[in-house]
């Protein structure tokens, strides 16, 4: 059994050898044109439509996984941010709970995202792409039949034209062509109907495929969007908190050292007070500061010469068509060494860091060099209110801001 075994496959060996060789020869001829070569101009172009198709449909294909790794990368990334969110947030800060729950959602929303790719669109294009192959194995297969059904008929042909005509070989030979050419037709009558139906069915696949991605992507970044409003909510109510614990801190501040200041003043001052300083007036919001030396003697010529007529002096410096400048009472005579110049803010400013300042329209600040040059960037100074300077006559509370909002005096 195992000799006729092996008698078989050598003789289906020697078959195609020879069947292989008898193709090769006819292809000479063919194209030495000794030899007739069948032609089928429509099915030739569904053949070029097939390969194109073939072509498209596996760059697609390749182009959506690059984007279904394109998608897990971003989910990776974004986990990665969310954890390192939930690692820095402080248990007692607002919306602790929250975050951890948009965390989680987030990461859930990224995995539902990939999967319905995959499962939408992926599988569908996977089996698309899974018929090419066997089409194009028939593609060849037909080929190969055509060649052997050209063979046949060139072998028929010759035989019927010999001067020495047998009619045994003539049989053989036409049984032959008639063998070859049912199995061509066979198989070129399936193509023929599978290729047109197989090239209108990418049409299909586009919408498929396109629509179920378009949508899924819509529904994911809706979710997506409403989470991060969700987490940009938190984030403005965590800041809301801090600026106003900020100001509280700023108000206790503010009040101690007035009321220091109140105290040092009423304990402290034995300058005689002047009589114009015991008419009513309204209240103003600046704090009380000290009389100067120049109020102490004027008040102190009033008491001598309560009858004498003192004429108005103006000390003033500037020129006469130039707009008096605010100082906030103080002189340039008692700023520190380190000040540099003096600007007024002409917008409002709000901190938006430690290291900054509020300002309002009309502010005065004391402007200060910083300690390193290279700390300094552009557009930003360095300075001290000099509301601040006049109460605690430190320059501790600096701070940065625009110089764009202020204009030098």
């Amino acid at each position: 059994m195992a000799e006729v075994g092996k008698g078989v496959n050598a003789g289906k060996l020697a078959s195609n050898v020879q069947k292989r060789i008898t193709r090769a020869q006819e292809k000479v001829l063919q194209k030495l044109g000794k030899a007739d070569e069948t032609k089928d101009t429509a099915f030739e172009e569904e053949v070029a439509k097939f390969n194109k198709q073939l072509a498209d449909g596996s760059k697609l294909q390749k182009d959506f996984k690059a984007y279904l790794a394109a998608v897990k990368t971003m989910h990776e990334c974004s986990k990665r941010l969310h954890d390192c969110l939930a690692e820095m947030y402080d248990p007692e800060w607002f919306g602790k709970e929250e975050v951890d729950s948009i965390a989680e959602d987030t990461d859930l929303l990224w995995q539902d995202f990939h999967q319905n790719l995959v499962d939408n669109a992926l599988i569908s294009m996977d089996t698309y792409l899974a018929q090419f192959p066997d089409i194009k194995a028939r593609i060849a297969k037909r080929e190969r039949k055509l060649v052997d059904f050209d063979s046949a008929r060139h072998h028929f042909t010759s035989i019927q034209k010999s001067k020495k005509k047998d009619e045994a070989k003539i049989a053989k030979a036409e049984e032959d062509l008639g063998r070859a050419q049912k199995v061509f037709e066979e198989i070129n009558y399936d193509l023929q109907e599978e290729l047109p139906t197989l090239w209108n069915s990418r049409v299909g696949l586009y919408v498929n495929t396109f629509q179920s991605v378009a949508g899924l992507e819509e529904k994911f970044h809706r979710d997506m969007g409403k989470l991060n409003l969700n987490l940009s909510d938190i984030m403005t109510k965590l800041d809301e908190q801090r600026l106003a614990k900020k100001g509280v801190m700023t108000a206790s501040t503010g009040k101690s050292e007035e009321a220091a200041n109140h105290n040092l003043s009423e304990s402290g001052s034995d300058a005689p007070k002047s009589p114009a300083k015991s008419r009513e007036r309204p209240p103003v919001s600046q704090p009380p500061r000290p009389a100067s030396s120049q109020e102490v003697k004027q008040d102190n010529i009033i008491d001598l010469f309560e009858d004498a007529v003192v004429p108005e002096i103006n000390i003033s410096t500037q020129p006469q068509n130039e707009a008096p400048t605010v100082t906030n009472g103080s002189s340039d005579a008692e700023l520190p060494p380190s000040v540099l110049y003096k600007v007024k803010a002409i917008h409002d400013y709000g901190a938006t860091d430690s290291d900054e300042l509020d300002l309002k329209a009309g502010d005065i600040v004391l402007v200060l060099a910083f300690a390193n040059p290279d700390e300094q960037d552009d557009g930003w100074l360095m300075g001290v209110k000099e509301s601040h300077w006049l109460q605690n006559k430190n320059l501790l509370a600096k701070g940065v801001f625009p110089e764009n909002f202020t204009q030098k005096l």
